[in-house]
């Protein structure tokens, strides 16, 4: 009898820094009297969500990534949004970059032709700030931010004691301007 593959939950990301997380998550605690603020370690973008993925297959979506060509994303954070269906309280662009859509296309392309699977649904970029909400707060005074992001990063998610943590565990940084 052979052993189960050794299965890893991944997504690829848009991974901010801490300074950004951490004005995120503030906020995202002063709205947790409407549901459960994200950790600020756990803030990201998903661009798209692998799930249960075998571990050796890690090397194979680490070639793929760093196949993906891009340039750094200028990601405005103007919209704040509740979203009734999930109760989730999130954050993101009023307008989509265009070069963010690039970025999501090119990755899931490279996805498809490695024969990777992925969650197809359409990409609408948020971060996800509360979840469990029970509606929307005020629009936090900082509203707008703007996130330079150059890089993406594959993330591993681990649940322990019904924590869940994820994981940097590589980089693919942008193209120089």
């Amino acid at each position: 009898m052979s052993e189960a593959a050794e299965t890893v939950r991944l997504f690829f990301a848009l991974w901010p820094a801490n300074a950004l997380q951490e004005k995120l998550a503030i906020w995202a605690r002063q709205a947790a009297d409407r549901g459960r603020a994200m950790r600020r370690e756990n803030i990201h973008l998903t661009l798209a969500f692998l799930g249960a993925t075998e571990a050796s297959l890690i090397p194979s979506l680490t070639a793929h990534a760093l196949s993906v060509r891009f340039g750094p994303i200028r990601l405005p954070l103007d919209r704040v949004g509740y979203w009734k269906h999930n109760r989730i309280i999130w954050c993101g662009a009023g307008e989509e970059p265009q070069a963010l859509v690039a970025l999501v296309d090119a990755l899931r392309t490279r996805l498809d032709a490695g024969g990777i699977h992925y969650d197809h649904k359409p990409f609408v970029s948020h971060i996800t700030l509360v979840r469990n909400a029970h509606g929307l707060p005020a629009v936090p005074a900082w509203i707008p931010l703007v996130w330079q992001a150059h890089d993406f990063a594959l993330v591993s998610s681990t649940r322990v004691e019904g924590r869940v943590s994820y994981a940097v565990l590589q980089r693919f940084p942008a193209a120089a301007d």
